[in-house]
């Protein structure tokens, strides 16, 4: 049977300024529970109580376990050390034993990103194995996000990581995709890479849009970019088979990045691309 958990990103709670209504955690939480999810992600910092106690009280009140949290924290800068915001998200962690890593740009958002020089590698991937260490030694399994707008994105930039570092990744099939990534290849080839897994599906039409400049990663996401599990051009089944193949125990998280403009009226928004999700995923595992 395979675990599977939500994240507060599928009711558009994100960490990035301005990014759309940001629902709360009450409705969130009770709405994944509704769902029939065992588990979340954390979501942004504030969204939940920092507390570790405070934070799984809140979770257990919905019925719900930690699965762990997404961190997007600067590595590639040779002056600046990512560890003590790495502690603080641990800090919160309690029981939860994943730690999601992307390798932020240093601004907010995703819409634009710089590139990098060889030193700048040289000190991400140094930071990945640095702080995979520090979580291990608190008993945490740290990953590496690759995600559209950060420093780990595109084909070239995945397989600089997997050569250069000895970081597990986060499967996410969407950002993959989106990327320029192709996600069942990678589920088939890298399995042993593989700790975590974010399971979206792609408009890949407008995902090559945002490749080629000719929307921003934001507006993309506002219109449609991500699609629930089986609308998209994802093979979600073909990773699933190659990822049960190869013995991987781990959660899959539902997500579908989503903007809102309002507070969805009672029963509305989110839930139901949610529930369909879920649907799917039943489906191609059974």
């Amino acid at each position: 049977m395979i675990r599977v958990a939500g994240a507060p990103i599928s009711w558009g709670v994100c960490e990035v300024p301005g990014w759309g209504h940001q629902m709360a955690p009450g409705r969130v939480l009770a709405e994944m529970a509704a769902a029939g999810l065992a588990a979340t992600e954390f979501g942004p910092d504030g969204f939940l109580p920092q507390d570790p106690d405070a934070r799984a009280e809140l979770l257990a009140g919905h019925g719900l376990a930690a699965v762990g949290g997404f961190v997007p924290v600067v590595l590639h800068d040779p002056g600046r050390d990512p560890l003590p915001e790495v502690r603080h998200a641990l800090a919160g962690f309690g029981s939860a034993r994943t730690l999601v890593l992307a390798a932020a740009t240093g601004t907010d958002g995703y819409d634009a990103r710089p590139e990098l020089s060889a030193r700048e590698w040289d000190a991400l991937l140094a930071n990945l194995d640095r702080i995979a260490a520090h979580a291990r030694a608190e008993g945490v399994t740290a990953t590496l996000h690759p995600h559209i707008g950060t420093m780990v994105e595109g084909p070239d930039e995945v397989e600089r990581v997997l050569n250069g570092s000895a970081v597990p990744l986060c499967l996410d099939t969407g950002h993959l995709l989106a990327g320029g990534n192709d996600p069942v290849d990678l589920a088939r080839r890298a399995a042993d890479r593989i700790a975590h897994v974010h399971l979206k599906d792609v408009d890949a039409a407008l995902a090559a849009r945002v490749r080629a400049g000719d929307v921003t990663y934001t507006e993309a996401v506002r219109t449609g970019l991500y699609q629930p599990l089986g609308q998209g051009d994802v093979d979600i089944s073909a990773i699933t088979t190659a990822l049960d193949a190869a013995g991987y125990t781990g959660w899959y998280v539902l997500e579908q990045d989503t903007v809102l403009d309002t507070e969805p009226a009672p029963g509305e928004g989110p839930l139901a691309d949610v529930v369909a999700s879920l649907a799917h995923l039943r489906k191609v595992t059974s």
